[in-house]
């Protein structure tokens, strides 16, 4: 049976993944989050893709796990615990290659707010709202969110999002750094950055540049100078700084070979 719940469309170097239960505000159910994890790798693997924009059918982004599921109980979500591993989880989105971005356009909330916060960048809707939700209801911070929250907006406004559980308005969200923009549209101001990483940077570049980024926290400043020494020697073998080159010299476009050749 065909699985709808999460769809996927790729044109012109930018796949769309959009959460599909619009009735429901695209809570999460079981295999929904496997399937968009899957079509992250999907993405991450296509050539002709270099940027993915993550958003929400209808009225909201995702207002966190269904109810149904919650309510389970214990033997049936340690069951589903059980059965994820870090190439299943919610965070996924940092661990590829691809710049991923995020169209909030509504209520984003408890996984929903996870999945916000593991993309590379977040556009809001001017009538999005933001809640880890976690605390309200017995839970911790879950999918490490804590530790992804406090490297975007710090350790003291990650702790009072967390510990309270209160809900952002866009404009919150914006003045403390949570998302890069409020938008009347926030599916087209995500296109518009996608289509800028897309157009003019080497997916070569911006692979490693993940990479680097996620390994701030566990890197010295001697580590991360000598691991930025060996990718330097490796993008300067490639022939995306060429490319660049002549690019500019010849006032056009660059382009750039995928991460695949």
């Amino acid at each position: 049976m065909k699985d709808d719940t999460v769809l996927y469309e790729a044109h012109d170097g930018i796949a769309l993944i959009t959460l599909n239960r619009p009735e429901r505000l695209n809570a999460i159910v079981g295999g929904m989050g496997e399937r968009y994890t899957d079509l992250l790798r999907a993405a991450d693997a296509d050539p002709d893709v270099r940027a993915v924009v993550v958003t929400g059918a209808g009225r909201g982004f995702c207002s966190g796990a269904d109810l149904t599921m919650l309510a389970e109980g214990s033997n049936a979500l340690n069951s589903y615990l059980a059965g994820q591993s870090a190439d299943s989880l919610p965070t996924y989105a940092l661990r590829i290659g691809t710049p991923v971005v995020t169209a909030v356009n509504g209520p984003c909330a408890g996984i929903g707010f996870v999945l916000a916060i593991s993309a590379d960048a977040r556009f809001a809707s001017r009538t999005a709202t933001f809640s880890s939700t976690f605390a309200r209801l017995g839970l911790i911070a879950e999918y490490a969110s804590a530790w992804l929250l406090t490297r975007l907006v710090g350790l003291g406004r990650a702790t009072d999002l967390l510990l309270t559980g209160r809900t952002l308005t866009a404009d919150e969200a914006l003045a403390i750094g949570l998302v890069n923009d409020v938008a009347d549209d926030a599916l087209v101001a995500a296109m518009e950055w996608a289509r800028a990483v897309a157009d003019l940077s080497s997916p070569s570049s911006t692979a490693v540049i993940k990479a680097q980024l996620l390994a701030v926290d566990r890197e010295s400043l001697d580590e991360a100078l000598a691991s930025s020494l060996e990718h330097m020697r490796a993008a300067f073998n490639r022939p995306d700084l060429g490319e660049a080159i002549a690019a500019r010299l010849e006032k056009r476009p660059p382009q750039f070979p995928s991460r695949a050749s």
